[in-house]
């Protein structure tokens, strides 16, 4: 249990994340009960149980995700098109790197949330202020990303490369393909990235999506509900995600990935 790195059986993952849920259940329940805090900042579990399943026969929840999934998925979209191949050149070419990254860095630490009232301004309050907030908040990390893993990639496989007449084009696609697979790693942690800012951009004249309905909830002082939404989120992130972790380990299976880990 102490030993650095020391792998634990499946079985005990499962017992000690359900072990965990139980208890921080179990907290909320006594606190409730208890009356430590006002019902409206902290709703009973019973109620949003209740709530959860509201969710599905009156309030669509099913598709409001599927609408925030589409969503993340055209600037995902995007920002795979863009930033892959932008990323492995800046990695190849020390001379774009340089006229690129001065602006890309400091917009990885700044608060995208800051940029919400520009984007509204830019676009209008419709989809594509949407789909252009979540690009902006998912560009800069993954340009990142590729750029650390192109950089990771050995000169050796490009001097062997070289060596057998491969030219600019070929190393180039040598590059590429050495490090998609990390790339494609940062997937899940984007996708992540994706849902967080989401429900942002979903609060600003929506009528469908998860951030519409829990800010919809919110209006009109439903904590109840406003819980069973965050839930809801949470559920289908992780679905999501999980997608993404099985899609990795059967295109690149000699690659360590979480489930590959957890054994």
């Amino acid at each position: 249990m102490t030993s650095i790195r020391r792998s634990i059986p499946r079985q005990h993952q499962l017992a000690l994340g359900v072990g965990v849920w139980l208890f921080v259940i179990v907290v909320w329940v006594m606190v409730t009960r208890a009356r430590i805090l006002p019902a409206f900042t902290l709703p009973d579990p019973a109620g949003v149980v209740k709530s959860f399943g509201m969710l599905f026969t009156e309030y669509d929840l099913v598709g409001n995700v599927f609408m925030s999934w589409w969503r993340i998925a055209q600037a995902f979209l995007w920002c795979v098109v863009v930033a892959v191949p932008l990323g492995v050149l800046m990695g190849a070419f020390p001379v774009l790197f340089h006229i690129v990254n001065p602006v890309a860095a400091p917009m990885r630490s700044m608060p995208i949330t800051a940029f919400l009232p520009a984007f509204i301004a830019l676009f209008g309050m419709d989809e594509g202020m949407k789909v252009g907030f979540l690009f902006f908040g998912m560009f800069f990390y993954l340009l990142a990303v590729v750029v650390e893993e192109v950089n990771k990639v050995d000169d050796s496989l490009l001097e062997t490369a070289y060596t057998l007449g491969a030219n600019t084009k070929h190393a180039l696609w040598l590059l590429f393909r050495a490090s998609f697979p990390g790339v494609f790693g940062s997937f899940r942690i984007l996708y992540d990235v994706g849902w967080t800012y989401v429900i942002l951009a979903e609060m600003v004249n929506a009528r469908k999506g998860v951030g519409y309905m829990v800010e919809a909830a919110r209006k009109v002082l439903d904590f109840e509900r406003v819980y069973a939404g965050i839930v809801a989120i949470g559920i289908a992130a992780f679905l999501f995600r999980s997608l993404l972790t099985l899609a990795e380990a059967r295109l690149f299976p000699w690659r360590p990935t979480e489930a590959g880990k957890s054994k």
